[in-house]
């Protein structure tokens, strides 16, 4: 694909199509002409060059501003084709544009790019020289509505300066809205145009000016990678019987793994190997077709080169579904992709779905399936890990087991011929077993798609995703401000908050955060909260982690002060968080509680935090933090501080689905992550 940047006056031509303020310009070739032009526009004026080999104008030396006089243009002509040479003695000059100077105004940027998963995607925040420095942008993925152009500007740290700030008046918001509407409508209309700048955008007290549009066209459109996904039914997942070919009798061999890891499944077991008659006590066929009864799913081990021909006995034999644990396909160029290919092709016209080529498996503990290498199978449970790598789902598996944590389903996705992550999300979505979805996402292709099937899923089910590629190392340098602000990482992040996915850094918070979510109240209904805890320590603590993470604590009215009054000691804080002191019983939880559960009305979330002490038992405290959850439809959300002696407690909650966390910044930084999702909040702090 070519590209080419537009000279600034064809990029102002194309802008003042959609209504978008641009300055009166004229291109000049001479001296005299521009002279003549900054007469005719009325001085003062800007130059600035023209020339495709320059993109950063100023960097060159290429504009001057100011210009009050005939005379002066004369010389800055002459001034500027100067420094334009010397920056770049190969430069191809076209001119140099005289164009009005506008008003000194609010200098904002409008720009976009097209992004290789999810389309077209505008960014908007302060510009100027300064651009990269400040970084004061957000993003959308199009097409935006009036209303999400609206939140777009006011998410900006500078957002104060359009308001009005300390005594200046405000600026043009409504015009602002106009404008930024009026570029998404240029930017989704001229498919050719794949990435451009407005910047800076001057806006004054009334309208607007564009006084820099950089616009970058490619000579043909590059379209998403597109593919049908035809449903799969459940039961391909939840196999009856199960073939392992290429199993081995040799621990060194990956065939051995995968066939001791299935030793446990409660179906049919097959080992398929033809140099051997029994494999790991299991009497083998020397081909899948000897098989003498029925095989739903086969796990294939073989070398790549034999992995189609394996795959052609496998439709004669009426398999549903392969899982090709072989590598050696695309992931190795044009001839493993070729091959791959090849495979496709073979399990189309036997109606076979696939799962990998070069993938770890796919793992069921609630139905006993294990079709992976993994050193030991992870316990049932009900969160759905979904990997773009074999080597993380290696160490999540094996750190499950220490922190007894349970999956529903574990998939190795790998190469993703034919399953992907949307047919892996529609499967877990109707799976019964599963609450939460965790993702470990590299790259999707089909980003349109992608948005489409995850907030589907994600309105019944909470997904959490974790997204590598983050850094910038190694990029290459960016043609516009926008490109180098609006990385791939920053659409992802943004495609999953309009989707509904909860975005986390760390396997750990991912794991925080499916046990906020797989609950039955899941989100909060906005974000005010109240804290009860026992502990003076904690509950400033508990004040600072909110406020830190958008969390906003409530004031407590005068009526509930009263009522609290009633049964609280005279010297209790008489504030939120409610402290309600280390001697707190049973008793003074469970009327604190009561009154809460009065003015819910008054909260979305209370988060309750214990610590060990001989008054009050983690047991009581747990039978009451259930009576009141069950009470109130807000969120109710516990920290345990402390080791084992909390134990009884922790296991009371995690029966009925109420997660209990043992640090309290976790606490905080998990609830501000889901907030961030649900109500952009400013401050969700990592996880």
């Amino acid at each position: 694909m070519t590209q080419k940047m537009l000279s600034e006056a064809e990029g102002y031509d194309l802008l003042r199509k959609y209504e978008i303020p641009v300055p009166e310009y004229q291109i000049v070739k001479n001296g005299e002409d521009a002279a003549t032009a900054a007469e005719k526009m009325g001085c003062p004026v800007v130059m600035k060059i023209i020339s495709p080999q320059i993109v950063h104008k100023s960097d060159a030396g290429g504009v001057m501003v100011g210009i009050g006089s005939k005379k002066a243009a004369l010389g800055a002509f002459t001034k500027i084709i100067d420094n334009a040479k010397a920056y770049n003695a190969e430069a191809q000059i076209e001119g140099i544009m005289v164009e009005q100077q506008a008003e000194p105004g609010l200098e904002l940027i409008i720009g976009g790019r097209t992004d290789p998963a999810f389309g077209k995607v505008i960014t908007f925040g302060m510009g100027g020289t300064m651009v990269e420095l400040m970084k004061d942008i957000t993003l959308r993925i199009l097409p935006v509505s009036d209303e999400e152009i609206r939140q777009m500007i006011h998410e900006i740290n500078a957002y104060p300066l359009i308001a009005g700030y300390r005594g200046s008046k405000p600026r043009d918001e409504e015009a602002l809205v106009k404008i930024i509407a009026n570029v998404c409508r240029f930017f989704e209309e001229n498919e050719r145009v794949i990435e451009f700048d407005i910047n800076p955008l001057r806006l004054y007290e009334s309208g607007a000016c564009a006084v820099d549009a950089r616009v970058i066209v490619a000579d043909h459109v590059h379209k998403a990678e597109r593919k049908e996904h035809p449903p799969v039914p459940l039961e391909f997942f939840t196999p009856r019987s199960i073939a392992v070919i290429g199993a081995s009798q040799d621990s060194s061999k990956m065939g051995y793994a995968v066939m001791h890891n299935l030793l446990h499944f409660p179906g049919q077991l097959y080992p398929v190997n033809n140099k051997r008659p029994e494999i790991q006590g299991l009497k083998a066929y020397p081909t899948i077709s000897a098989i003498p009864a029925p095989v739903d799913m086969a796990v294939i081990t073989v070398p790549a080169v034999n992995v189609p021909s394996v795959v052609e006995e496998c439709g004669a034999k009426g398999v549903s579904m392969v899982v090709i644990i072989t590598a050696g396909f695309k992931e190795m160029g044009p001839e493993g992709k070729a091959l791959e290919d090849r495979v496709v092709q073979i399990a189309r016209g036997h109606g076979i779905r696939i799962i990998g080529p070069n993938c770890l498996g796919l793992i069921v503990p609630p139905r006993g399936i294990d079709t992976t290498y993994v050193h030991q199978s992870p316990k049932p449970g009900n969160i759905a890990f979904l990997s773009q790598s074999g080597a993380i789902i290696n160490t999540v598996v094996d750190w499950s087991l220490a922190q007894n944590i349970g999956f529903s389903n574990v998939i190795s996705v790998g190469n993703q011929c034919d399953l992907d992550f949307i047919d892996y999300l529609r499967y877990v979505e109707k799976d019964p077993k599963t609450k939460a979805i965790i993702m470990y996402i590299e790259q999707i292709s089909d980003g349109k798609k992608f948005m489409e099937v995850v907030s589907e899923v994600a309105q019944s089910k909470p997904v959490i995703a974790i997204k590598s590629g983050s850094s910038r190392r190694g990029s290459a340098a960016a043609s516009s401000h926008t490109g180098s602000l609006s990385g791939s990482y920053e659409v992802y992040m943004e495609a999953f908050r309009k989707s509904g996915v909860i975005a986390v850094h760390t396997l750990t918070g991912a794991f925080l955060a499916a046990r906020m979510l797989a609950h039955p109240k899941r989100y909060p209904r906005g974000k005010r909260a109240v804290v009860i805890t026992n502990a003076g320590g904690f509950a400033v603590l508990s004040s600072d982690y909110a406020e830190r993470y958008g969390i906003e604590l409530i004031d407590l009215p005068k009526d509930v002060v009263e009522e609290l009054n009633e049964f609280l000691p005279e010297f209790w804080n008489k504030g939120n968080p409610i402290d309600l002191l280390g001697d707190a019983t049973e008793k003074r939880f469970e009327k604190t509680f009561d009154v809460l559960t009065r003015h819910g009305d008054l909260w979305d979330m209370a988060f309750i935090v214990d610590f060990p002490n001989l008054v009050l038992t983690s047991e009581q405290l747990a039978r009451q933090i259930l009576k009141f959850s069950e009470k109130t439809q807000n969120r109710v959300i516990v920290t345990m501080l402390g080791g084992d002696s909390l134990n009884i407690g922790r296991e009371m909650l995690k029966e009925h689905d109420i997660p209990s966390f043992d640090e309290l910044d976790f606490t905080y930084r998990v609830m501000g992550r889901v907030l961030w999702q649900k109500f952009r909040v400013k401050a969700p702090g990592l996880l």
